[in-house]
């Protein structure tokens, strides 16, 4: 069986990890006139954001979905200060009882913005809650048990939800329509991304040339959580390794030396394509039978490893299962229809531990 993966150690995750805490608090942008790309969505927000000014009303309630690490939990922060008011976040797997919802709820300010990330993790009794909340800007207690019990109906000051997911498909529908701005996040262009890192750069006082920097870029998988971490990484290598300047060449040694290739892939992914390939002839291959192959759950592999495939063109899904298709082959070196033999160097795979020949 393969080697079982780290997969919370993986660079290239776009999942948010512990240690990336203190670096996007501090190169996250305060306001929508520095936040880069996702223009459609930021010329939404701007006339949303004036018009709720303007009427001197708390603006609607935004919905964010997209891929992890794009910068919804950044935008919401944007919007709170755009709108002059305070911002209180939470997480749908962190309201596990009404009575915490009620809570939040009620100590909220008029006008404040209550962003709740995962929001599609929330429970059906919390979002019965929500409805009342949204719509009527009330929520329903009950008081007392068996016959005696009754219900009252408790205002709570006019705010604005900000519901953040990667799943927008798993919201209920009373959920979803609920939300009057539903606005979907995009991967990052290399040239958006590219400005990011430089921005970045700037910040955390890195030198780097504008062809350094599109490097990083381009191997991001459009995700500017994990330009930033490469960033971070690239500039460890320049001060080991060189003058501490990040320039193309500086920045192609770290990324090779992370296992990292020109799309963006990493040794795990590069793992795992190998495997349908030299076990199951490129596939059909069901997800099951993947997992247990990478010695990984099949959510890890849905979530982690597929989605950025499957964006590429290097995997699909069919009714039969998971297949490889020809661009990966072609990737990884390998004519199609033809295994690789296990034990065979896979191109752009360091030997960390030979000389690699």
């Amino acid at each position: 069986m393969e080697q079982e993966f780290d997969f919370e150690s993986r660079i290239v995750s776009s999942e948010y990890a512990p240690s990336d805490a203190d670096a996007e608090v501090s190169l996250r942008p305060k306001t929508l006139d520095e936040y880069i790309g996702q223009e459609k969505a930021k010329a939404n927000l701007k006339i949303g954001i004036e018009a709720a000014k303007l009427r001197g009303e708390p603006l609607d309630h935004v919905l964010l979905y997209g891929p992890p690490g794009l910068g919804k939990t950044t935008l919401s922060g944007i919007i709170a200060a755009e709108m002059g008011v305070n911002i209180r976040t939470t997480s749908g797997p962190a309201i596990e009882k009404q009575g915490d919802l009620a809570a939040i709820l009620t100590n909220l300010a008029e006008g404040d913005v209550l962003f709740i990330d995962e929001i599609h993790r929330l429970s059906r009794s919390i979002e019965e809650i929500l409805y009342p909340a949204m719509e009527d800007y009330a929520i329903d207690i009950i008081i007392g048990k068996g016959p005696s019990a009754r219900s009252i109906r408790l205002p709570i000051p006019h705010f604005t939800l900000i519901g953040a997911t990667t799943r927008a498909g798993q919201l209920t529908t009373p959920l979803r329509d609920r939300f009057g701005v539903v606005l979907k996040l995009e991967l990052y262009t290399p040239e958006e991304l590219a400005t990011i890192v430089k921005r970045s750069a700037k910040i955390l006082d890195i030198k780097i040339t504008d062809d350094g920097a599109l490097e990083i870029a381009s191997r991001s998988r459009g995700t500017p959580r994990i330009a930033n971490r490469l960033l971070k990484r690239a500039r460890d290598f320049a001060m080991v390794r060189g003058n501490g300047a990040i320039d193309i060449e500086m920045a192609k040694t770290a990324l090779k030396m992370l296992e990292i290739d020109e799309l963006g892939l990493d040794n795990a992914d590069r793992k795992m394509l190998s495997a349908i390939i030299n076990y199951y002839d490129g596939g059909p291959v069901g997800l099951e039978t993947v997992a247990a192959t990478v010695g990984e759950e099949a959510i890890t592999i849905e979530d982690v490893y597929e989605p950025y495939l499957l964006q590429i063109g290097f995997l699909s899904r069919t009714p039969r299962g998971r297949c490889v298709t020809r661009l990966a082959y072609e990737h990884l070196g390998i004519p199609f229809g033809q295994r690789r033999r296990p034990g065979d160097q896979i191109p752009g795979q360091t030997d960390l531990f030979g000389d690699g020949n």
